[in-house]
């Protein structure tokens, strides 16, 4: 990037954390299967009247292949009230082929069309970065946290000085080790829940208006 583009992005960041008026716009990013969509509709179960939801999930890779906002959910936190745009994404990945769909039972034309939409959706994803006042990062605690894909996306976001909390899902599996993710990356506050199971959300709620509020 160069100095000028960097330089200009810095100053619009300042600009909109000291002239912010109303809710905060924040994006749910992370690889594919990490739960991200999961944890959106929790948020909109926990916060709206709970017949919402941003999408369906599924154990094939990319089954979010658009972005989805939601606006205006307020989340209370010890008296105060935090609201948020939230934008959920698609996974993001540095390879996507569609064998890889094909080997999960997809059929041929299926796979590929998958494979071209969840392409599609990496590319969209990227560009909400431009238009974001911070970042939910899910990683699955159960997996590796030293993945190229992680610190891709940790080192783009760092390079556009986006507020960064990284939630470690999946604490509900025997195999999950949170303090992975936490000793990876450990310039960055992480939470460690389970989306799906609803635990140790409101530790991430204080988090999220510590954050971002």
């Amino acid at each position: 990037m160069g100095i000028f583009k960097k330089f200009r992005r810095n100053i619009s960041y300042l600009i909109k954390k000291l002239f912010k008026k109303g809710r905060t716009r924040i994006g749910i990013y992370g690889p594919p299967n990490a739960g991200k969509t999961t944890l959106a509709n929790r948020i909109l179960m926990d916060w709206t009247n709970g017949e919402e939801t941003f999408g369906e999930t599924s154990h094939i890779p990319h089954e979010t292949r658009r972005a989805m906002r939601k606006e205006g959910i307020a989340i209370c936190v010890n008296g105060g009230v935090v609201e948020l745009d939230i934008v959920d994404t698609p996974g993001l990945a540095t390879k996507i082929d569609f064998h890889d769909f094909m080997k999960q039972g997809l059929k041929e034309e299926e796979a590929k069309k998958r494979a071209k939409e969840a392409t599609e959706g990496v590319i969209e994803a990227i560009k909400w970065l431009e238009d974001l006042d911070g970042v939910l990062l899910v990683m699955d605690s159960t997996e590796d946290p030293f993945t190229q894909v992680n610190v891709v996306v940790i080192g783009n976001m760092e390079a556009r000085n986006l507020p960064l909390l990284v939630v470690a899902n999946k604490i509900d599996l025997s195999s999950a080790s949170p303090q992975r993710i936490a000793t990876a990356f450990p310039q960055h506050p992480m939470v460690a829940i389970s989306a799906l199971e609803g635990e140790n959300l409101d530790e991430m709620y204080e988090a999220i208006a510590e954050r971002f509020g």
